[in-house]
């Protein structure tokens, strides 16, 4: 099995069941998630969230696949990792990953620098669209 087995970026919606079976594994005994969802308040609007507008660089899959691999470094986990793009309501689920390790610790580990680096690297942008109609470009990252 390619340590990478899921890295996505899709208009579809993200399905957590399907990156869980994507690193099943009976020789992993730890197994992590992370759901990022669109939620409905952000620190710098003046109204409520109503929902999140990401698009993607064309080549932001390779960008997807290149994080996970540097993440799993040599611990020999699993990784199934998507994130959406289009205009997700609040609730929707952005980003979902998927690690299976042999020890939790690797798991963790591998699992929080994905999200880490998608936030950083990954080239997707987000536009916030407020109750009001006010709208804002959010910088690099998910």
């Amino acid at each position: 099995m390619m340590p990478v087995v899921i890295a996505r970026v899709s208009v579809e919606p993200l399905d957590l069941d399907a990156h869980l079976a994507a690193v099943d594994d009976a020789a992993s005994g730890a197994l992590t998630t992370f759901v990022g969802r669109v939620r409905d308040n952000d620190p710098d609007a003046r109204t409520a969230v109503v929902a999140l507008e990401y698009s993607a660089h064309p080549d932001a899959e390779q960008f997807l696949r290149r994080i996970a691999e540097q993440a799993i470094g040599d611990t020999g986990a699993l990784v199934a990792v998507s994130h959406r793009i289009g205009r997700l309501e609040v609730g929707d689920a952005a980003v979902v990953i998927a690690v299976a390790s042999g020890h939790r610790d690797a798991a963790f580990t591998v699992c929080r620098e994905v999200i880490e680096q998608i936030k950083r690297e990954l080239p997707v942008w987000k536009r916030q669209v407020e109750s009001d109609g006010t709208t804002a470009w959010k910088g690099l990252g998910g």
